[in-house]
């Protein structure tokens, strides 16, 4: 099963969620912070914050990208250093897809569920869950997977759950529930289906009646 989705599916299902959420979050911030800082004083911090966080996420992405497995403790002292922020959150994604291919899908689901349960970002949370669910698929846990895939309610990621469900129907041997996940999927996206998708489409696309018959005979 390909456990992540494309980058670009995966950046147009954030860009999605920030077109929808995005200004109403940025408002309250300056709203909630801004008679304690003043709006400089609050968006020189942030950027000090952002600056310093930055370098080190960077820091993390290129050990994980250059040592691998070696660098996982490295990049869960950064993880734990940084709980409840959103570099806290991506780093433990990158653990993730470092561990995945690795063949640790253990260290992988343990930090997507941290990322599930504990993230404050909205865009990242279910971007996480859908991640797990197929690691949960690759450990043989198809029914919680499922179940994980249930919980994914925002719209901006409705394609990805979609095609990700079919995934799963197919790792058990249901053709016809993953053929209709992912024509689901493909509805959802409102043309902009992705080749893999249109791919796993077009091999489970049943055959007219008089070419079956056809073939059998």
């Amino acid at each position: 099963m390909e456990i992540y989705n494309t980058e670009e599916q995966q950046a147009e299902a954030i860009k999605a969620w920030w077109k929808d959420n995005g200004k109403a979050i940025v408002l309250g911030a300056v709203l909630g912070l801004g008679g304690m800082f003043g709006w400089r004083a609050w968006n020189e911090h942030q950027h000090a914050q952002l600056e310093a966080g930055a370098v080190a996420y960077a820091g993390i992405v290129k050990s994980l990208a250059e040592q691998h497995d070696k660098a996982f403790p490295q990049a869960e002292a950064f993880i734990k250093q940084h709980a409840g922020s959103t570099y806290g959150d991506m780093a433990a994604m990158q653990l993730a897809a470092a561990a995945v291919k690795s063949g640790h899908l253990d260290v992988a689901a343990a930090q997507l569920q941290l990322v599930v349960d504990n993230s404050k970002n909205d865009a990242l949370k279910p971007l996480a869950a859908v991640r797990l669910a197929r690691v949960l698929g690759e450990q043989g846990k198809v029914p919680d997977a499922l179940k994980l895939l249930e919980s994914v309610k925002d719209k901006a990621y409705a394609t990805m759950v979609a095609e990700a469900r079919g995934d799963l129907y197919l790792q058990q041997g249901d053709r016809a529930k993953a053929y209709a996940a992912y024509q689901d999927a493909a509805d959802k996206a409102e043309g902009a289906v992705n080749p893999e998708l249109q791919m796993k489409l077009d091999e489970l696309t049943p055959l007219p009646a008089a070419t079956e018959e056809k073939t059998n005979a």
